[in-house]
């Protein structure tokens, strides 16, 4: 699998597979910098990116929102001075889904275009 900015995300629900603990590290590879984080039980994938400043942040967080927005997939978005951490997994799953990591990409796509 590759190129994973450009999949299509699947619609998904409370039945939907989770991503094995096996396919995790090969969905990692394709990504740089996200970790797979437990909270409560609950994996998620997340990742932290510094900004300049509050705006060039927030205007990213707003990014990432547009996306979530085209997706109906909604990741947790912390907004600080000069930093912001993304987190995405899957409310239905209570878990990771191959979305995750598509998203977890073009995520880092927009960062880039920003």
């Amino acid at each position: 699998m590759t190129n994973l900015d450009k999949a299509q995300c699947e619609p998904c629900r409370a039945d939907s597979p989770r991503v094995e603990a096996a396919q995790l590290p090969a969905l990692l590879r394709q990504l740089g910098g996200w970790q797979v984080e437990n909270r409560y039980g609950i994996e998620q994938l997340e990742k932290s990116f510094s900004f300049k400043n509050f705006r060039q942040a927030l205007d990213f967080t707003n990014a990432v929102g547009e996306l979530a927005e085209a997706e109906d997939h909604h990741p947790a978005l912390l907004t600080e001075w000069g930093k912001v951490t993304v987190t995405w997994w899957t409310h239905s799953i209570k878990g990771l889904h191959r979305n995750d990591f598509i998203m977890a990409a073009r995520t880092d796509q927009l960062c880039v275009a920003n």
